[in-house]
């Protein structure tokens, strides 16, 4: 498997990055933590200096995971709490045994560093009655220090299996953001999210109103220019194709080709869709890389960045 992902199983249809070992789709948390590979623990433990022959306490800890001792962060204070994979699964068994939600993907990135859970939520619209969009929950589990857990909201695009972001600028809160310096309380981060119901029928209002509203050639230029804007330029407004970057080119090519296309051509919701398709499935190395900065890297912030932009360009239409 590629070098991004270590370990990860999916049920169901084939995720869209077309990584991992499928699994039954009817696993229990706790059976899909295992699945995954993910079913160890971390521990803290102090850090030394040798010098002269003497071994010398650092008064910090490094994070070792137990299964094979591999060091996931070189250095965290005391009061740095490592949140235990099991942690992460037993949040979904509320959901899962109440039949909300089924376990979907699971695994880990980066050599451990990054244990992520995905589980679908058992609702979904059609964008206008014809474009389907599901609903997950993503919980990602940093063991590196300086990364709080994130727990979000993320809809998938049925036809094309993009994932789409909540925009930012949405009133209700659509993630759950924990650091480690404070034990983790699921009770109070289910408190937060709401189950995030009311969250996504924002979602769903917000994809309605830009499959409604046409963008301008001109309009469709300066939104890609914003999204993958050119090397060393800090120009806004863009006239002509040639002034873009080469992704913004490839991505307004794929305005008219990429699935689902025919549904809403010339809409906002068509020009958002590229920019996720282009991230989801053309930008990166591997499927794995891509996967990864879709929802943990720099992809993620693109996406937020293009659902925002044409929500203002929408709004003053």
């Amino acid at each position: 498997m590629s070098h991004e992902v270590e370990t990860m199983a999916y049920a169901g249809e084939v995720p869209w990055h077309g990584l991992g070992e499928k699994v039954s789709n009817d696993l229990t948390p706790m059976q899909m933590m295992r699945k995954a590979g993910v079913d160890w623990r971390v521990t803290k433990v102090p850090t030394i200096a040798i010098y002269d022959g003497e071994m010398i306490e650092t008064g910090t800890n490094a994070l070792i995971r137990e299964s094979d001792n591999t060091v996931l962060a070189p250095m965290v204070g005391d009061n740095w709490e490592p949140i235990q994979n099991e942690e992460a699964f037993n949040f979904f068994n509320e959901f899962c045994a109440a039949g909300d939600m089924e376990m979907h993907t699971a695994g880990s990135l980066k050599d451990g560093k990054i244990v992520w859970v995905l589980a679908k939520i058992k609702e979904s619209f059609d964008v206008l009655g014809k474009d389907q969009v599901d609903n997950y929950m993503l919980f990602s589990n940093p063991h590196i220090y300086g990364k709080s857990v994130n727990i979000r909201m993320t809809p998938v695009r049925v036809v094309c299996q993009n994932t789409m972001n909540y925009s930012l600028n949405m009133e209700s809160v659509n993630e759950a953001i924990v650091n480690h310096r404070k034990t983790f309380n699921p009770s109070a981060v289910k408190e937060q999210m709401g189950l995030a119901h009311e969250k996504f029928e924002l979602y769903k209002d917000m994809a309605n109103f830009l499959a409604t509203k046409r963008y301008t050639q001109d309009n469709l230029l300066t939104f890609m220019n914003t999204v993958f804007p050119a090397a060393n330029t800090k120009r806004k407004e863009v006239k002509e194709f040639k002034e873009l970057s080469t992704t913004a080119k490839n991505t307004i090519e794929l305005i008219d080709t990429q699935p689902g296309a025919d549904l809403f051509p010339g809409t906002w919701w068509n020009a958002v869709n590229a920019v996720t398709y282009m991230t989801d499935h053309q930008l990166g190395r591997s499927a794995d890389t891509r996967m990864t900065s879709a929802w943990f890297g720099q992809n993620q912030t693109r996406k937020l960045k293009a659902i925002n932009t044409a929500i203002e360009y929408a709004e003053a239409a």
